[in-house]
């Protein structure tokens, strides 16, 4: 794109930019020096050039979204009509701390906009994450050594949760970049934790042994616990969407999800699915796996019982997701087209699916193996006739 590209900007106009590999300016066509500042990250900050003094000075006029575009046109035309006043008035603006910053600012332009799920994940990582190690702190006091120890604090007894954190940390910062509170983003150089690659699903002989621990907790009273699990593996849900499965989003042998990760959904039914929904009791709670104490509230899982089943089945290195993994490895084993599974799943994008289509290589390999076998008898056989 040209560095001086030029467009006509409305609230429209601008909602259509997307970022690219390197940060871009697009200049309003009808505001001389006014434009939009797009980063690779996703954040968008208004810019106006101004000339002062014989010298050109680029004044930031916030994030897109705190204010109208009537609101910064109106803005541009006072700073152009008073520029100096303007300019000293931002330079002494004093930085806001990090927990004001995030309660106000942060919430109203980003944390509002997420779904309640992410909204719930979110919250949590700023009240037990972010406010104990930044809250006290200005923007602007924030460095990359604080991030870095927080980071790796947190990284050694939750890499992947340290992973989403800094997301999150690092789209704050952004948008405190974006409002002028700091020069530079300190989460810019801090890796996120490599994760092992996924691998790791149940086999046949694995779920069978699996379906016998929880067979046998079912006699013990563990049923709706054991039941979650058989839904996770049957329908290859998220936990989540299982947990806090409504009987609104269950009928005519779908689930309509209204909140999965990916927005709403429908996931088909098999009839052992069925069954299992079909025996649980409906007891008025909103919810098909209600907590025993308030009915109001799902149940969610008890991790102790899903670490005790593993254990008993000889899996203890498999997580709770891997169910979902294991059954779109099966259902790639099967011969289930890639697209159809990405839709059963709920992926924002087949390619996320991909990953599991080379676990079809071994029942390739093992076909092959069968019909070479099958192909050698037959020749085999012709030989031994010509030889009599």
């Amino acid at each position: 794109m040209a560095a001086r590209e030029r467009m006509k900007l409305t609230e429209a106009a601008v909602a259509r930019l997307r970022p690219r590999e390197r940060e871009y300016t697009v200049w309003d066509t009808r505001a001389v020096g006014l434009g939009v500042r797009v980063r690779p990250t996703g954040g968008r900050s208004w810019v106006l050039l101004l000339d002062i003094g014989g010298r050109t000075k680029r004044v930031s006029l916030g994030p897109v979204g705190m204010k109208s575009l009537e609101e910064v046109r109106k803005e541009c035309h006072a700073c152009r009509a008073n520029p100096e006043p303007e300019t000293k008035t931002r330079a002494a603006r004093p930085v806001p701390l990090f927990r004001d910053f995030v309660a106000g600012p942060w919430k109203k332009a980003h944390f509002d906009r997420y779904k309640p799920s992410g909204r719930r994940t979110v919250s949590w990582l700023v009240r037990r994450q972010f406010l104990p190690a930044f809250g006290s702190k200005p923007l602007d006091c924030i460095s990359a050594a604080h991030v870095r120890r927080w980071f790796d604090r947190y990284s050694r007894t939750a890499p992947g949760g340290a992973n989403r954190a800094l997301d999150v940390l690092r789209q704050i910062m952004n948008f405190a970049a974006a409002c002028g509170h700091i020069g530079t983003n300190p989460t810019g150089g801090i890796e996120r934790n490599r994760r092992p690659p996924l691998t790791r699903f149940l086999s046949r002989e694995e779920v069978a042994r699996l379906h016998g621990v929880l067979d046998a907790q079912t006699r013990k009273g563990s049923r709706q616990q054991a039941d979650i699990v058989r839904l996770l593996l049957l329908t290859g849900c998220r936990k989540g969407e299982i947990t806090g499965l409504r009987w609104s989003e269950v009928h005519d042998g779908m689930l309509a999800l209204a909140d999965s990760k990916t927005g709403p959904r429908t996931v088909p039914l098999s009839s052992r699915a069925r069954a299992i929904l079909d025996r649980q009791p409906q007891t008025g709670s909103p919810f098909v796996f209600p907590s025993p104490l308030d009915p109001a509230r799902p149940r969610g899982l008890d991790f102790r019982f899903w670490y005790r089943i593993r254990r008993e089945a000889g899996i203890d290195d498999v997580r709770l997701h891997d169910l979902r993994h294991t059954m779109a490895s099966h259902a790639v084993m099967n011969g289930v087209p890639v697209p159809v599974i990405s839709r059963m799943l709920g992926h924002a994008n087949v390619r996320m699916t991909l990953r599991y289509a080379h676990l079809a290589d071994r029942d390739i390999e093992a076909a092959a193996e069968r019909i070479g076998h099958a192909i050698q008898a037959i020749m085999g056989s012709r030989e031994s006739s010509s030889d009599a």
